[in-house]
């Protein structure tokens, strides 16, 4: 089969064990992204199969009629909107996906949280530019850890606050809440509350319709002037502009930030980079070596099934009945 692998960014794929189960097959990998129909078509003009990693590129209709000869889109993790679920099912595009796991996402999440609280990555420029201390730096012990949404990743960001001596409680659909209290966490009495007495607010929720700008000015003007924000989720979970705005207010004080609207950001073109009080990362909260073994080694695996005939689940999986008669 022919296989397109685009947005690899790093020029990684071709490093990881599980790429030698495409032995066999003609890949072609590319390390950036392109825009628009035209410049998609023209990458996977002659692809029997694309590899997706995670949301990077958008499949609709309009691409799929210029590519005649595709048959298989093999996700990376699980679907999240930016393919065209039923526009592959009309053409006979059988689409994959696989699952997420480890825990790089709630590690990265940790990792802005302390370089935020310590001014890490400020205090470490300093000393190179020849200064000595800057920054009075605050502890996470007895600050108080809210968490939005106890999902498998929340679960994790909060056991690190629990860790840490922090005072942890959670937020969200009362399926997360239940199982939040099921594990000993305290259940915020409000949204308000929520927002105005904690420290530290990391959010994990899944981005979809309803929860498209979740958080609003509302929420974000009730934070602490010394709060910080984090979020490894994703961008649109906050309405658009909101963030930038609340931070030049000083409500929340601190933000630190490793998804983005639209990506990839080059050029430093974000409203955000040029905040002294945010801390931006270019999305790498997944992007792991062994995370990427997982993710990458179930795509490749759905490849291989598709193409010897034993592939048994789909996402639509109409389109895979119809291709097998």
């Amino acid at each position: 089969m022919r296989i397109v692998i685009p947005d690899d960014y790093q020029d990684c794929v071709r490093t990881l064990d599980c790429f030698a189960r495409l032995a066999g097959h003609e890949v072609r990998i590319h390390n950036d992204t392109v825009k628009g129909t035209d410049a998609l078509a023209a990458r996977f003009a002659d692809a029997d199969a694309i590899v997706l990693t995670r949301e990077r590129t958008r499949i609709d209709a309009a691409l799929l009629d210029r590519l005649s000869r595709l048959r298989l889109i093999s996700q990376t993790g699980k679907l999240a909107g930016h393919v065209d679920l039923a526009a592959c099912t009309a053409r006979g595009v059988v689409v994959t996906e696989g699952r997420g796991a480890g825990s790089s996402t709630a590690e990265l999440t940790w990792a802005l949280v302390l370089a935020s609280r310590r001014h890490l990555v400020q205090e470490a420029n300093r000393l190179q530019q020849g200064l000595w201390q800057g920054h009075l730096g605050q502890q996470l012990g007895g600050q108080r850890l809210g968490v939005w949404s106890y999902g498998r990743i929340g679960r994790q960001v909060a056991a690190y606050g629990r860790v840490f001596g922090m005072k942890v409680w959670i937020w969200g659909r009362e399926a997360s809440t239940q199982a939040a209290r099921a594990d000993g966490f305290e259940v915020a009495p409000s949204r308000e509350a929520f927002f105005a007495e904690s420290d530290v607010i990391s959010l994990h929720v899944r981005l979809n319709a309803q929860t498209t700008g979740i958080v609003n000015e509302e929420d974000l003007d009730r934070m602490k002037p010394t709060a910080l924000l984090v979020n490894t989720s994703r961008a649109e979970l906050i309405a658009t502009g909101a963030l930038e705005r609340a931070l030049r207010r000083g409500r929340p004080g601190f933000a630190a930030i490793d998804v983005f609207e639209h990506e990839p950001v080059q050029g430093a073109a974000h409203p955000l980079l040029g905040l002294p009080n945010a801390l931006c990362t270019p999305h790498i909260g997944y992007v792991e070596r062994d995370n990427y073994e997982r993710y990458f080694g179930i795509a490749f695996d759905n490849v291989n099934r598709f193409a010897d005939g034993s592939l048994t689940e789909a996402v639509n999986v109409e389109a895979l009945a119809a291709l097998r008669g």
